[in-house]
């Protein structure tokens, strides 16, 4: 819609990429836009979507080929993002499972975890879910209430988790609990959980705000039993897991942002250059025109910001508090963006079968989930403060070697 502006963005240049870019727009023409307005009555998407998902070949896209995937590199997965962010469907919850929950099982399962596992969730046969989110804890995750107790030759879980992504539909769920062996606490672990075992029950999807095709829902553990090879790499080490696979997740959602705030951004030039007032185009006025160079502009330093922390990630050399920046900055960015569409949509804006009405609801939450944008800024100064910090020991230990 603007690409005579539009800076060519590289990471998605090459011809595999064009490709899978053409056949999601393909799949998304075909496999979702006709059935998300009744998935949004439903509360959550078909099987069906995420078997052909599967079979289309848009799931766990750099899981390694041992496994079943494609071995593909993080920019794929990215461009599958963009792309049905970008036509604003917010249902089907592909890159949670592929995104989030597959790269858990590549760097921590067993070989016996990751084949029985990994092949089902690229197939779209199993759908996957990560339950680290409490009623009492929200981005606090030291909190963590949920346990699971040592008894011997199995564990017996316990708790609560909310807000969880797929929740509804999961046939398996990463979920972290504090593990308690000989009556104390070991710190957190995470458990991979079939839904079929006893005692693990889902509540209702919510109804939710936006986002009302996604089945977010609670999940609640009553003694349920675990065989010791449902532990998720070493005991005690799930902070630490998490920790490592939250930058991920937060450029997941900034991608998101930057994709959604595309499709926002071009649905609203199409509707103020076809809508007239007082005898004109709405574009024709100047203040539409400010708004939307703004807009752009906006957009482009995203996208360029995001692309290079993708670059960063295929490298690994993406740092925890770069991703956070990228996550609080293209979600305020979306956020802001959005709600200037609106307004020069005028009170078409807010109705729910208008494209900017939906995003308006419907990505309000991504300043929440996956950390706040609060907790993105605390992490972002920490880092700032501890870079101080180790320049001044630096200079103080010179300081004392020169004397």
């Amino acid at each position: 819609m603007f690409s005579a502006i539009k800076l060519k963005r590289d990471i998605y240049s090459s011809e595999e990429h064009l490709m899978l870019q053409k056949m999601c727009q393909q799949f998304i023409e075909k496999e979702i836009t006709p059935y998300h307005a009744q998935w949004e009555e439903d509360g959550q998407v078909s099987r069906e979507v995420w078997l052909k998902a599967g079979e289309t070949g848009l799931l766990c896209l750099d899981v390694p080929s041992e496994y079943g995937g494609a071995g593909l590199d993080f920019s794929f997965c990215a461009l599958i993002t963009e792309e049905i962010s970008k036509a604003g469907y917010t249902g089907p919850g592909f890159f949670l499972h592929s995104d989030i929950v597959a790269p858990y099982l590549v760097d921590y399962g067993t070989e016996a975890q990751k084949h029985e596992w990994l092949p089902k969730m690229v197939s779209g046969e199993v759908i996957s879910a990560i339950g680290m989110t409490e009623p009492g804890c929200g981005s606090d995750l030291q909190a963590l209430k949920t346990n699971a107790v040592d008894m011997g030759d199995h564990y017996v879980l316990n708790g609560q988790k909310t807000f969880i992504t797929n929740g509804y539909m999961s046939d398996l769920a990463i979920i972290a609990a504090r593990t308690i062996i000989d009556g104390k606490d070991n710190g957190i672990s995470l458990f991979l959980v079939e839904s079929t075992r006893a005692g693990y029950s889902k509540g209702k999807p919510f109804k939710k705000v936006g986002m009302k095709a996604q089945d977010t829902c609670e999940l609640f553990f009553d003694n349920v039993q675990l065989p010791k090879d449902n532990l998720l790499g070493e005991v005690g080490k799930g902070f630490i897991y998490m920790m490592q696979k939250l930058g991920r997740e937060r450029l997941s959602v900034a991608l998101m942002s930057a994709g959604g705030a595309e499709g926002a951004l071009e649905n609203t030039i199409a509707y103020t250059t076809s809508r007239t007032a007082f005898k004109q185009p709405i574009a024709g006025f100047q203040n539409t025109q400010f708004k939307l160079a703004e807009l752009a502009t906006k957009l482009q330093i995203h996208q360029t910001f995001v692309d290079r922390c993708v670059e960063l990630y295929v490298k690994g050399e993406l740092t925890a508090e770069v991703a956070s920046m990228a996550k609080y900055s293209c979600t305020d960015m979306h956020f802001e963006l959005v709600d200037e569409c609106v307004q020069l949509h005028g009170g078409y804006g807010y109705m729910w079968e208008y494209y900017i009405g939906r995003a308006y609801a419907d990505n309000r939450v991504a300043r929440i989930y996956a950390g706040t944008n609060e907790i993105m800024k605390l992490l972002i100064a920490r880092g700032l403060l501890r870079e101080l910090h180790e320049q001044q020991k630096r200079k103080k230990a010179e300081a004392v070697a020169a004397n």
